[in-house]
């Protein structure tokens, strides 16, 4: 598991953490008036309510015993040496897969974590030729520069497409959280508890307010269009650890076309609906939870589940804060296996001195 908020790349010095997210948060939540409630400040509800079946970050969760889950060490591979970018192959079979877990706006940090991957190279371009890449959704908010995340994402997809791989992305919450906020700002919508707005749920639930003043539409549509569920090589790939994606259909492509729609009418209270149900988690955990994964996987296929969304020390009820105030950072060497091997939790902390993971699936044994 991770050793605070030190990394190191493959060939080169330690990478010192540029920020923590105590750095960037943003001012004193008093502005948005929340009554006493023991959750993470990212209820933005009234009267300190949430609407059924909602689900913040907590603190003070479960502790799971260790012995029922196994932690996947990841080591990453030495740095390959720099080689000219062949032209595709028509012939080739698809590349390795790779999946990445919740970026939070920590720039720096995944531009390390590609590069100790191989799959970008010094200069931060696309050098992994027919490989896939998977981002997991969450690209911005807590962290310091979301807009940087995006814009390199979307760069990555057009150069990986011209070598012969790809590089993609699915919808997280924190997406909805951002259109919601620059479509509806303080519109008043129907929380389910009340009245709320996309504005001041995005306030506290980290939004960075140099983001939003370097928000465009061109990362507007790039959002709007992410899919939300996707099928790969087995891998049931989602960002959030919920089954509320059976609500929007029974196929994949019925929930992609279902969140497409949603988006594109426009509507406050219908996006808001969206945004509640997909910030939902923790569905695998339990003793319930294969029985969750299963029902996802006899709906949209593949054999395991692939997910962000819930910090990994959170799934394993370690004491936190994903403000990273309340301790020296989680330890998190890779992803979390577990509801019987069925589920593969990605989002290895880094709002929280974790640590940000890039990962080949299938895993090692």
């Amino acid at each position: 598991m991770v050793e605070g908020s030190m990394t190191q790349g493959a060939g080169q010095g330690p990478v010192v953490r540029t920020a923590t997210l105590r750095d960037f948060r943003v001012p004193p939540y008093a502005q948005v008036p929340v009554q006493d409630h023991a959750a993470h400040p990212g209820n933005a509800f009234p009267e300190g309510e949430f609407p059924e079946g909602y689900t913040p970050t907590e603190r003070d969760l479960p502790v799971i015993n260790r012995g029922d889950t196994v932690q996947v060490t990841v080591d990453p591979p030495e740095a390959p040496a720099p080689a000219p970018v062949a032209a595709p192959d028509p012939q080739a079979g698809p590349g390795p897969l790779y999946v990445v877990g919740d970026v939070h706006g920590y720039l720096d940090e995944l531009v390390t974590a590609l590069r100790e991957q191989g799959l970008i190279d010094a200069e931060g371009r696309w050098a992994a030729g027919n490989a896939r890449l998977w981002f997991l959704g969450d690209f911005t908010d807590r962290g310091p520069d979301g807009i940087g995340v995006i814009d390199l994402v979307m760069r990555l997809s057009a150069e990986a497409a011209a070598a012969g791989g790809y590089c993609k992305a699915l919808m997280g919450n924190h997406e909805l959280l951002l259109i919601g906020a620059k479509r509806f700002g303080d519109t008043p919508v129907n929380s389910g508890a009340g009245t709320a707005t996309f504005q001041a749920a995005w306030l506290l639930n980290g939004g960075q307010k140099s983001d939003m003043d370097r928000l465009q539409d061109v990362h507007l549509q790039w959002m709007s269009r992410l899919d939300a569920v996707v099928e790969e090589d087995g891998h049931l790939l989602l960002h959030s650890d919920t089954t509320a994606y059976l609500e929007y259909g029974s196929t994949v492509e019925d929930v992609n076309d279902t969140v497409h729609e949603i988006l594109t009418r426009n509507d406050a209270d219908e996006c808001w609906d969206l945004f509640r149900k997909l910030t939902k988690r923790f569905a695998f955990r339990d003793e319930g939870g294969p029985l969750a994964v299963r029902e996802l996987l006899d709906a949209y296929g593949g054999e395991r589940v692939v997910h962000g969304h819930s910090p990994i020390p959170y799934l394993l009820g370690e004491v936190g804060s994903e403000d990273g105030e309340d301790s020296a950072g989680p330890s998190v060497a890779g992803p979390h296996v577990y509801a019987d091997g069925l589920a593969i939790a990605m989002d290895g902390g880094v709002t929280m001195a974790g640590k940000l993971l890039v990962v080949q699936l299938p895993l090692s044994p």
